[in-house]
C-alpha cells in the first residue's frame, strides 16, 4: 500500500495494490474508489484531503510491514 499526497490539488491517493484501475466510482462526496477488471478496489482518491483528514500524523497498529520508505 502506498500513500500519494498532491499538495497542488490537496488530494490523497491511497494505492491499495499495484495494477490499473478500469472503473472509478464515487462512494461519497469527493471520495472515489478505483476498481480493477475483476471489480476489486485498487485505490482510493480523496479530494480536499486536508479538510477531511488529519494529514499531520500517520499511525499504524499491528500492521505486518515488511518495508518502510519515507520520501
Amino acid at each position: 500500500m502506498k500513500l500519494h499526497y498532491y499538495p497542488e490539488t490537496d488530494s490523497l491517493y491511497v494505492e491499495l495494490k499495484a495494477g490499473p484501475g478500469v472503473e472509478t466510482r464515487e462512494v461519497s462526496s469527493g471520495i472515489n474508489v478505483d476498481l480493477d477488471a475483476a471489480g476489486d478496489a485498487v485505490g482510493l482518491d480523496i479530494d480536499q484531503a486536508s479538510t477531511k483528514l488529519d494529514l499531520a500524523t500517520l499511525e499504524t497498529r499491528a500492521l505486518p510491514v515488511r518495508s518502510y520508505k519515507a520520501g
